[in-house]
């Protein structure tokens, strides 16, 4: 870890960088690296900085109130030296081609945002931000937003309200992205305002597990089924209430994965056959139509048995 200042009331902004001074993997907006705290836990963090820099990589993490080990680490723990195991930059949100662009960010999910906007001013895209946060204390990058005065709009909520979603969605054509990071209220307030308007297209980054229940009509029943893994015939027994991923380590299979709660994709894995429970926070409602890959930490099976391309 290079440095490490505070961005806004609560926000810390790390730079990673190589001990070696090597260069660093290159990534594109939306990527976000695994980092493993001492504890053994794996947290996820967007990278924030500019893709183009291979010699730091930025990353801002928020105090969070319950924080399950990750923030308080970093603002308690981390210094200048500080060596920290992270992991290869993936990409569940990446920036798609479109003919206009309008970004949703809600407190720190202005992380996964941020590198997007020099993208979409280098491609010369029609852009708008639309940032909220619960005080204009607590938003981070506010200087380097200001750049954008003409695209980018500042909505604390203690002095503007809400952010107004309906009014960004009814932006939207048939060729706009929407791209929306923030917490939970939010996802799912811009994912019904685009649900009744049903043009564009919508992509989200969350941190946490989705909600259940509301969109996707309540929780699946709970039983046992079977997974058959192709390149070996193999038949693993599933049960109620345990995850494809833990009867898989159980009987002695090494899969790779890293969050368990279907918010990394690092554990995706392709279905040739059966019809997939999909419970993650990754795939979009056109992918889980689909049913070709599912997040094994997390969804189950509505069929009797499923055929993974293990």
């Amino acid at each position: 870890m290079d440095t490490a200042t505070l961005a806004a009331e609560n926000v810390l902004v790390v730079a990673l960088v190589d001990p070696r001074g090597e260069a660093l993997e290159t990534w594109a907006p939306g990527a976000h690296v695994d980092i493993r705290i001492p504890a053994g836990q794996i947290r996820q963090y967007s990278l924030c900085g500019d893709p183009s820099d291979t010699r730091s990589w930025r990353i801002a993490v928020l105090l969070e109130e319950k924080s399950r080990g990750g923030s308080r680490y970093f603002h308690e723990q981390v210094v200048k030296g500080s060596e920290i195991e992270v992991g290869a930059p993936r990409n569940n949100f990446p920036l798609v081609a479109g003919g206009s662009y309008r970004l949703v960010a809600g407190g720190i999910g202005i992380t996964p945002l941020l590198p997007m906007l020099g993208e979409l001013e280098r491609r010369g895209a029609d852009w708008r931000l639309y940032y909220g946060g619960r005080a204009r204390r607590r938003m981070a990058f506010l200087p380097e937003l200001a750049r954008h005065p003409d695209r980018v709009r500042v909505l604390p909520e203690d002095t503007e309200g809400l952010l107004p979603v309906d009014d960004v969605v009814a932006e939207l054509d048939a060729d706009s992205r929407l791209y929306c990071c923030g917490p939970e209220p939010l996802l799912a307030a811009t994912e019904r305002a685009f649900a009744a308007r049903g043009v564009g297209t919508l992509h989200i980054e969350r941190f946490r597990p989705r909600q259940l229940d509301g969109l996707d009509g309540g929780e699946a029943e709970q039983r046992d089924f079977d997974v058959l893994l192709a390149s070996s015939g193999r038949r693993v027994r599933v049960r109620a209430g345990q995850s494809v991923l833990d009867a898989l380590d159980r009987a002695g299979l090494d899969v790779p994965s890293s969050c368990r709660e279907g918010t990394c994709a690092s554990c995706e894995t392709t279905v040739l056959d059966g019809e997939v429970d999909h419970r993650d926070s990754v795939l979009s409602q056109e992918e889980r139509a689909t049913g070709s890959t599912m997040m094994i930490c997390v969804s189950r099976a509505h069929s009797e048995r499923l055929t993974l391309d293990i």
